[in-house]
């Protein structure tokens, strides 16, 4: 299996094992099949990861010191639905129950074959439905980090109010960062939106035109940028539109 990708990029994969030769040997036969994998000693970091970042699937060892895989894996459950492949030494069939219970959705005993590995990683992933990739669940824009999911700013522990305007335009935005989106596309993901902000209603004639878009990311800016005169994060791309550029 190579090239393996998942919505027309490559499947990104989190290997969480506490044995770090382990870690590595999965991590180069995997990436040697085509995947984009990360890693995680622990379950403490791999939720540091999965914090910011989206994964299609985590391989996860069973038996680590402190938190363990079972554990983990039941409180993943109750937070996202990326699929989980558990690892383990101990294939007795109560072991195999528990994991399965946990909420993973297959469960591999050491020692394996890797072309096994590889094999049930295509099983689950072909299992999952096509997912509609929009990138990670944080952008960081200095010290400011943008929730792409909720849609909501934040400066450390202090929300930043943005206006139903701002939100939609942001939003847009962040669906493709580092890429160009054109005055137009702004302007017509406003007139999709269906629940502008109240404070904004006397200003709705002005959604239909590039220089209203012009305003409102000036507007954006001064809530963004350090300085916004001069643009880090939310820049203008000549004779196109507006690009969100995160850290």
């Amino acid at each position: 299996m190579t090239g393996a990708t998942a919505g027309g990029r490559e499947t990104h994969l989190l290997i969480v094992d506490d044995d770090e030769r382990i870690r590595a040997l999965l991590r180069k036969f995997l990436i040697r099949n085509g995947f984009f994998v990360s890693c995680a000693r622990d379950a403490a970091q791999a939720r540091r990861l999965l914090a910011g970042l989206e994964f299609d699937l985590i391989v996860l060892d069973v038996m680590m010191p402190g938190e363990d895989g079972i554990s983990l894996t039941r409180d993943l459950r109750r937070q996202i639905s990326t699929p989980i492949l558990l690892l383990t030494a101990r294939g007795e069939t109560a072991d195999r129950i528990e994991g399965l219970e946990s909420g993973a959705d297959d469960y591999l005993a050491k020692p394996f074959e890797p072309r096994e590995l590889l094999l049930r990683i295509a099983a689950i992933l072909r299992r999952m439905p096509a997912a509609d990739h929009r990138g990670p669940k944080f952008l960081n824009l200095g010290p400011l980090r943008y929730d792409t999911e909720k849609g909501d700013l934040w400066h450390g522990e202090s929300p930043i109010r943005l206006t139903g305007t701002e939100q939609t335009l942001l939003r847009r935005l962040a669906r493709a960062p580092g890429e160009a989106v054109s005055r137009a596309e702004l302007i017509e993901e406003l007139g999709r939106d269906s629940a502008p902000d109240p404070a904004e209603a006397e200003r709705s004639a002005e959604h239909n035109s590039e220089r209203a878009i012009d305003v409102q990311m000036t507007r954006l800016r001064r809530k963004i940028e350090p300085d916004p005169r001069e643009p880090r994060y939310l820049q203008t791309v000549r004779g196109t539109g507006y690009m969100l550029v995160p850290d």
